[in-house]
Protein backbone atom coordinates (compact mmCIF):
# COMPACT_ATOMS: atom_id res chain seq x y z
CA UNK A 1 0.00 0.00 0.00
CA UNK A 2 3.10 2.41 0.20
CA UNK A 3 4.44 3.99 -1.94
CA UNK A 4 7.85 5.30 -2.46
CA UNK A 5 7.28 8.48 -4.77
CA UNK A 6 10.78 10.70 -3.65
CA UNK A 7 8.35 13.58 -2.90
CA UNK A 8 4.93 11.24 -1.41
CA UNK A 9 5.09 10.78 2.54
CA UNK A 10 2.70 8.24 3.68
CA UNK A 11 1.76 6.20 6.56
CA UNK A 12 -0.48 3.58 6.95
CA UNK A 13 -2.91 2.67 9.63
CA UNK A 14 -4.79 -0.04 11.37
CA UNK A 15 -7.19 -0.54 14.23
CA UNK A 16 -5.29 -2.68 16.73
CA UNK A 17 -7.49 -2.42 20.00
CA UNK A 18 -10.47 -0.22 20.98
CA UNK A 19 -9.49 3.16 20.89
CA UNK A 20 -5.86 2.13 19.81
CA UNK A 21 -4.28 2.31 16.29
CA UNK A 22 -0.73 0.94 14.82
CA UNK A 23 0.93 3.83 12.52
CA UNK A 24 3.64 1.91 9.85
CA UNK A 25 5.92 4.12 7.29
CA UNK A 26 7.41 2.82 4.44
CA UNK A 27 10.26 1.94 6.51
CA UNK A 28 8.88 -0.34 8.49
CA UNK A 29 8.53 1.97 11.51
CA UNK A 30 5.69 0.96 13.80
CA UNK A 31 3.84 3.33 16.69
CA UNK A 32 1.06 3.01 18.07
CA UNK A 33 -1.38 5.70 19.06
CA UNK A 34 -4.98 6.31 21.12
CA UNK A 35 -6.80 8.49 22.34
CA UNK A 36 -5.09 9.29 25.50
CA UNK A 37 -6.43 7.27 28.40
CA UNK A 38 -2.82 5.06 28.31
CA UNK A 39 0.48 5.66 27.82
CA UNK A 40 0.35 5.67 24.23
CA UNK A 41 0.75 9.28 22.06
CA UNK A 42 -2.75 10.52 21.16
CA UNK A 43 -2.60 11.96 17.75
CA UNK A 44 -2.38 15.94 18.87
CA UNK A 45 0.91 14.91 20.68
CA UNK A 46 2.14 13.15 17.85
CA UNK A 47 1.82 16.56 16.21
CA UNK A 48 3.74 17.99 18.72
CA UNK A 49 6.52 15.71 18.59
CA UNK A 50 7.17 15.86 15.07
CA UNK A 51 7.36 19.64 15.25
CA UNK A 52 9.93 19.51 17.72
CA UNK A 53 11.20 16.87 16.39
CA UNK A 54 11.49 18.84 12.34
CA UNK A 55 13.28 21.01 14.19
CA UNK A 56 15.48 19.62 16.19
CA UNK A 57 16.64 17.49 13.03
CA UNK A 58 17.29 20.88 11.36
CA UNK A 59 19.29 22.35 13.72
CA UNK A 60 21.24 19.23 14.39
CA UNK A 61 22.12 19.13 11.02
CA UNK A 62 23.78 22.93 10.83
CA UNK A 63 24.63 22.48 13.83
CA UNK A 64 26.49 19.36 14.01
CA UNK A 65 28.57 20.29 11.08
CA UNK A 66 30.60 22.64 13.66
CA UNK A 67 29.74 20.42 17.03
CA UNK A 68 27.94 18.11 18.55
CA UNK A 69 25.58 18.79 21.29
CA UNK A 70 26.35 18.41 24.43
CA UNK A 71 23.12 17.87 25.81
CA UNK A 72 19.83 18.53 23.85
CA UNK A 73 16.25 18.54 24.87
CA UNK A 74 13.19 20.44 23.41
CA UNK A 75 9.78 21.06 24.17
CA UNK A 76 6.70 21.89 21.86
CA UNK A 77 3.59 23.15 23.11
CA UNK A 78 0.05 24.62 22.38
CA UNK A 79 -3.42 25.00 23.96
CA UNK A 80 -6.18 22.94 22.19
CA UNK A 81 -9.58 25.07 22.16
CA UNK A 82 -12.25 24.57 20.55
CA UNK A 83 -14.39 27.87 19.01
CA UNK A 84 -15.88 28.84 15.70
CA UNK A 85 -13.20 27.17 13.55
CA UNK A 86 -13.64 24.12 15.45
CA UNK A 87 -11.12 21.89 17.44
CA UNK A 88 -7.55 23.05 17.23
CA UNK A 89 -4.54 24.04 18.96
CA UNK A 90 -3.57 28.01 19.14
CA UNK A 91 -0.41 28.86 21.01
CA UNK A 92 1.93 26.58 19.12
CA UNK A 93 6.01 26.93 20.57
CA UNK A 94 9.05 25.35 20.26
CA UNK A 95 11.94 25.75 22.84
CA UNK A 96 14.98 24.25 21.80
CA UNK A 97 17.55 24.10 25.03
CA UNK A 98 21.11 23.08 24.05
CA UNK A 99 24.27 23.19 24.48
CA UNK A 100 27.90 22.92 22.69
CA UNK A 101 30.99 22.05 23.93
CA UNK A 102 34.06 24.33 25.44
CA UNK A 103 36.48 25.64 22.56
CA UNK A 104 36.35 26.55 18.82
CA UNK A 105 33.94 23.79 17.48
CA UNK A 106 31.30 24.21 20.38
CA UNK A 107 31.66 28.02 19.92
CA UNK A 108 30.97 28.13 15.92
CA UNK A 109 28.26 25.67 16.59
CA UNK A 110 26.99 28.40 19.21
CA UNK A 111 27.43 31.02 16.66
CA UNK A 112 24.77 29.53 13.93
CA UNK A 113 22.83 28.20 16.67
CA UNK A 114 20.09 30.99 16.55
CA UNK A 115 19.86 31.61 12.41
CA UNK A 116 20.00 27.64 12.39
CA UNK A 117 16.42 27.97 14.75
CA UNK A 118 15.70 30.39 12.45
CA UNK A 119 15.94 28.79 9.38
CA UNK A 120 14.15 25.80 10.65
CA UNK A 121 11.20 28.44 11.50
CA UNK A 122 11.38 30.13 8.18
CA UNK A 123 12.09 27.40 5.55
CA UNK A 124 13.78 23.93 6.32
CA UNK A 125 11.18 22.16 8.47
CA UNK A 126 7.81 21.37 6.58
CA UNK A 127 5.65 20.53 9.58
CA UNK A 128 5.78 23.87 11.18
CA UNK A 129 5.87 25.16 7.53
CA UNK A 130 2.75 23.28 6.78
CA UNK A 131 1.24 24.20 9.69
CA UNK A 132 2.11 27.94 9.27
CA UNK A 133 1.27 28.11 5.26
CA UNK A 134 -2.31 25.35 5.92
CA UNK A 135 -3.19 23.75 2.90
CA UNK A 136 -6.18 22.12 3.51
CA UNK A 137 -6.99 18.45 4.27
CA UNK A 138 -8.86 16.64 2.31
CA UNK A 139 -10.56 13.39 3.88
CA UNK A 140 -12.28 10.84 1.55
CA UNK A 141 -13.44 7.00 2.82
CA UNK A 142 -11.97 4.18 0.63
CA UNK A 143 -13.32 0.52 0.73
CA UNK A 144 -16.69 0.61 2.50
CA UNK A 145 -17.98 -2.95 3.28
Amino acid sequence: MTDLTPDLRSIDLEKVGEHRFKAVNARGGVLTLSHGDDPDFTPVELLLVALAGCSALDVDFITGKRAPFESFAARAEGRKVRDEGGNHLVDLRVTLDVTFPEGEAGDAARAVLESAIQRSQDRLCTVGRTITLGDPVRYASGTVS
